[in-house]
């Protein structure tokens, strides 16, 4: 088992499923490793770019064809997975699928069939960790999604780690979550100390475990509005165009968020000149913003009843937000829309409202065919297409609208810029703001160093907090209902673990270096420089591999017979057989009869029983070989190669009868009775002849093996 804990997440949306991989410390090698500040702080998560698959479409679309999931959609992701976990961590490391709003729409029975299914394949043909079906395949509510992503975004952004320098006054430190999708949205913030109190039953009680073991507690609301995501909300304003028709045989319905001159289907579709239609009606752009902005407002809901005071959109309580301490980062359609189309002038980190809907303004006032021109020189950047800049336009009125009319997000930069000429309200929010700029009211992101801001990592920072063993008698690390009812256990009855488990994993200082070249490897993947990089790779392995002292002695040792065999008049013997031995296993060597005149370099030293240096074998205490420091010494295992029929032997299992230590012969068996065997001359009157092995053409007696001896190996 190496250092490092990982952990497979699916992310089961409704366009297409994306499987993240996660790796971390091992607990007991993160505390070891941890100074002051990290002991008190959460596990340190790590991911690549490369480690991210996405497949199209939805799992949703196997609704009705269940038995078809895993093979046509689960085997690709899965395969993905198991190229990244190392081989020997797969049955440790967790998987789960969760499933969002695709999943949310299919029918109940459909759901548990498909989830069934997953559970099932998964179980079948991995051998991942998948102890409780429910809790590592479910379909997750827009609550928890949000709660994911809140924890996600404050661990990124160090709201946990280092509340000090978060501090947004009141003694408030973290930041609030906004998602958006293509069906829904989402909001996920801890509220000020008064209104939490207020509202103690609407909020969620998240507990996590820092690597020192002590409890980390929040109090965090979170709810999600159905409907309320882009698609979800350019379909119902497509329908409200309808019903405001006086007549309803009209062919073309006046779209104001969409560019003048722009003809397209109800669905969408972009109409052609030529282009036959049915009787369907089309929508006609006629690009003016601020009417667009006038017709998405009614969307809200601002107006619906309700029931627990106060409420933002649809009617739905939410506590009072206290902006002066809740500042908030939007992720997916917040970042797209904001930075989509409008990256190459958005230079400029924090959201500014002015600005925005300045650029905004400019850009849907200009005509269709100007913006077709447009993203065909790559106006707007190489990833920007005619169907992201037709789309935009009603985005960014849906944001605008969702951000500051219906959440009340402060629209910074609207005041001083009507009474200071060429104002940058984001400047000035920038010159203010702290490490990393995140302390104005809202701000758009994707990535925050260089990780993507995703649920899927809230969710696997949670199941790694509760790996670390707890110095105490702390409760279990999981979320659940802030104000009961509880358990006999104290916790809330629908507290939803983390579903991990306390015990480490003590690792040995060979990981270091399975470590080094595992990341030397992934460079040498990553990069064009490949003889460098594989030169540096050899390099570690060399070293990796003469580290220990009795490897060392090998080596001299086969110096030492080079150099003899290299004597004036000698054939040159050996050659690149020695590194080529290294690298693809032994090889058997080329032996030569030996001379009288030779036989006295062969010759051993005596050796007196008496000898103290003799009394340890490799495997006793006075040994070097075995030893370990660290936090906890892991069991030696040691295997014995025979070359000559691949088996190995354990400890006390050296072969061909005798007991040895465990470690490593110093000379492999079948070499040594060839060599004894075969110089007849060599043997003295007071050795034990062996009874067993093959025989040279004239009975030459064998040496016993010497407790000093020194092998000498020829390849």
């Amino acid at each position: 088992m190496g250092k490092w804990r990982y952990g497979v997440i699916l992310d089961a949306g409704s366009s297409g499923t994306r499987v993240y991989i996660y790796r971390w410390l091992n607990s007991a090698r993160a505390l070891h490793d941890a100074d002051a500040t990290a002991l008190k702080s959460l596990p340190k998560l790590e991911t690549k770019k490369r480690w991210t698959l996405k497949i199209n479409p939805g799992i949703s679309t196997f609704g009705e064809r269940p038995t078809e999931v895993g093979p046509e959609h689960l085997q690709e992701l899965l395969d993905h997975a198991l190229d990244i976990v190392p081989q020997d961590q797969v049955s440790d490391t967790p998987v789960f699928l969760m499933a969002t709003a695709g999943m949310r729409l299919l029918p109940k029975i459909q759901q548990s069939a498909l989830l069934h299914e997953v559970c099932a394949y998964a179980r079948t043909n991995t051998k991942f960790s998948l102890p409780d079906c429910d809790l590592h395949i479910q379909v997750i509510p827009g609550e928890t999604e949000g709660l994911y992503g809140w924890i996600a975004a404050n661990y990124l952004l160090g709201g946990f780690d280092s509340p000090d320098e978060h501090a947004h006054g009141k003694n408030h430190h973290t930041y609030g979550f906004l998602d958006m999708g293509g069906a829904s949205a989402q909001i996920a913030f801890a509220p000020n100390a008064t209104e939490a109190e207020k509202h103690a039953n609407d909020l969620k009680l998240l507990r996590m475990r820092t690597i020192n073991g002590q409890a980390s507690e929040y109090k965090v609301f979170t709810t999600t509005w159905l409907g309320f995501g882009v698609n979800q909300a350019r379909q119902r304003y497509v329908d409200a165009l309808m019903e405001a028709t006086y007549t309803h045989d009209a062919k073309e319905l006046l779209d104001p968020c969409l560019p003048s001159g722009l003809k397209t289907t109800l669905k969408g579709l972009e109409i052609d000149e030529g282009t036959k239609v049915g009787n369907e009606p089309i929508l006609m752009g006629t690009g003016l913003f601020d009417e667009c902005l006038r017709q998405t407002y009614p969307l809200l809901d601002k107006d619906a009843p309700c029931a627990d005071q106060p409420c933002l959109l649809h009617g739905q309580h939410v506590p009072a937000i206290d902006f002066d301490v809740n500042h908030f980062v939007g992720v997916s359609e917040y970042w797209h829309t904001t930075h989509e189309v409008f990256e190459m002038a958005h230079k400029d980190q924090s959201y500014d409202f002015t600005a925005y809907q300045k650029m905004v303004k400019d850009f849907c006032s200009e005509t269709w065919g100007d913006i077709e021109e447009g993203v065909a020189d790559g106006k707007w950047g190489k990833k920007v297409s005619a169907k992201v800049a037709q789309e935009v336009c009603f985005k960014a009125s849906w944001l605008i609208n969702v951000l500051h009319d219906g959440i009340g997000i402060p629209r910074v930069g609207i005041e001083k810029s009507a009474h200071v000429p060429g104002y940058n309200g984001t400047k000035e929010v920038l010159s203010h703001a702290k490490s990393k700029g995140f302390l104005d009211p809202f701000q758009a992101v994707n990535k925050i160093d260089g990780t993507e801001v995703s649920w899927t990592l809230g969710k696997m920072v949670l199941y790694a907090a509760g790996q670390v063993p707890t110095n105490n008698d702390a409760l279990a690390v999981g979320f659940g209902s802030n104000t009961g009812p509880y358990t006999a256990n104290g916790l809330p009855a629908d507290f939803q673990f983390a579903g991990s488990n306390s015990n480490p994993v003590p690792v040995g200082e060979e990981d270091n270096w399975s470590e080094a070249a595992d990341e030397l490897l992934e460079k040498a993947q990553g990069r064009k420089t490949p003889g460098l990089l594989l030169f540096m790779l050899v390099f570690l392995g060399l070293i990796y591999f003469f580290r220990k002292r009795d490897r060392r002695l090998r080596l001299m040792s086969k110096i030492s017979a080079f150099r003899r065999s290299r004597r004036p008049g000698s054939p040159r013997k050996g050659g690149r057989s020695f590194f080529s031995g290294k690298l693809f296993g032994r090889t058997s060597g080329n032996y030569e009869r030996v001379d009288d005149a030779e036989a006295a370099e062969f010759e051993l030293g005596n050796v007196s029983e008496g000898s103290e240096d003799n009394e340890h074998s490799d495997s006793s205490e006075g040994s070097r070989v075995g030893r370990s420091s660290g936090l906890a010494t892991p069991k030696l295992n040691v295997v014995n190669f025979d070359t000559g029929n691949g088996h190995y032997y354990e400890k006390g299992e050296v072969g061909l009868g005798l007991v040895g230590s465990g470690l490593p012969n110093a000379m492999d068996r079948s070499g040594l009775l060839i060599r004894t065997e075969s110089r007849d001359r060599l043997g003295t009157p007071n050795l034990q002849m062996l009874g067993a092995g093959r025989r040279s053409r004239t009975g030459s007696p064998t040496r016993m093996k010497s407790p000093l001896m020194t092998p000498l190996e020829e390849d």
